[in-house]
């Protein structure tokens, strides 16, 4: 089969390798679709942040199921997406379903081979059926979007509050998504990006542009000076970090939604804020697959080309064969990048 190997930092190739073999009972040969291009992949691939070498990157995918175990819940032909994380089954936080949480656990496109392949064997427990309306392409988006939910529940939202969110990037975006979804009348979305700021005011997002206007002082207009209930730090830098901190008003809640990009220093006077507003911070990583039916992947598949929109937010759609490059100029910030998909399988 074809693959995108990451054979040492900085060196990605598009060759011939052998299928892997099937690791045990229980798994499903999947024949993969469509894979996405994540953050966390140019620092595994291009800042010697793989766990080891080579490696097949790759952890947000669909596919096909192309052969099944005996008693299988999914036949074969049947759309799914993965859940990239395999947890140890053993452990306290997999007792209670916290399977993110897992003590010690394996991952697609990460500790093990993933997605920028034809094939991969996947568990039944990680695998969730695609709904015949969702395209395929939409689809390998489901684990982003997860991941956004996931954080978004953490908040104790009544409906009606007004929100904020630090990066109008496909991760910010759809956590704007969210907020509107569950209940929130207004998402103000802050985003040096003209792009992303125009994609972000098309779906009925107010946006701020940090460049021409001190983003609190904005949010403290929009909010008669009453702060927003909410606020999501999606890029990951120590001054949106601190703005999201201080965007809220009495009561709020800040979720950490970005990978810190370096380390964050308080001054006191905001600190003393934090504490004198009650406000209370969020941390969340990955997403649950538990419980089946109100989980965060079966939520996002059923909203998905209705309500969730992430059509708006690929920018580019090459085969995998184009890998090596797009890799590389995604790496160099050659040219303006939204979300990347390869397309693995066919036309599709």
């Amino acid at each position: 089969m074809k693959a995108l190997v990451l054979k040492k930092n900085a060196n990605l190739e598009y060759v011939e390798v052998p299928e892997p073999e099937k690791p045990g009972e229980g798994f499903y040969r999947v024949r993969v679709t469509a894979a996405g291009i994540c953050g966390s992949d140019i620092h595994r691939g291009f800042e010697n942040g793989a766990y080891h070498y080579p490696l097949v990157m790759g952890h947000e995918f669909s596919g096909t199921v192309e052969e099944a175990p005996p008693g299988a819940r999914y036949e074969v032909g049947r759309n799914v997406v993965v859940f990239p994380l395999l947890w140890c089954g053993k452990c306290t936080a997999c007792q209670t379903g916290d399977y993110a949480q897992c003590d010690s656990y394996d991952y697609f496109g990460s500790r093990r081979d993933g997605g920028f392949a034809e094939i991969v064997w996947v568990p039944e427990p990680n695998l969730f059926p695609v709904p015949d309306r969702v395209d395929m392409l939409h689809a390998a988006m489901t684990e982003p979007c997860a991941v956004a939910l996931h954080g978004m529940r953490k908040f104790r939202l009544k409906g009606g509050e007004t929100a904020v969110v630090y990066g109008g990037g496909p991760i910010g975006n759809m956590a704007a998504q969210w907020l509107s979804i569950l209940g929130c009348e207004t998402v103000v979305v802050v985003e040096i990006d003209k792009k992303k700021a125009r994609i972000a005011k098309s779906m009925g997002f107010v946006t701020v542009d940090p460049m021409e206007e001190d983003p609190v002082g904005a949010i403290r207009e929009i909010t008669n000076s009453k702060g927003v209930a909410v606020a999501v730090e999606a890029c990951g830098l120590p001054i949106t970090y601190r703005q999201a901190l201080g965007s809220v008003g009495r009561f709020g809640e800040v979720l950490l939604l970005g990978n810190p990009a370096g380390d964050l220093v308080l001054p006191q006077e905001e600190v003393s804020g934090i504490l004198r507003r009650e406000i209370v911070i969020h941390g969340t990583w990955n997403s649950k697959p538990v419980p089946r039916g109100k989980d965060d992947w079966t939520t996002v598949l059923q909203y998905m080309d209705k309500k969730l929109l992430v059509a708006p937010l690929i920018s580019h759609t090459p085969p995998l064969s184009e890998g090596p490059e797009t890799f590389e100029r995604i790496a160099g910030k050659k040219e303006p990048f939204g979300k990347v998909i390869f397309k693995i399988k066919g036309a599709i």
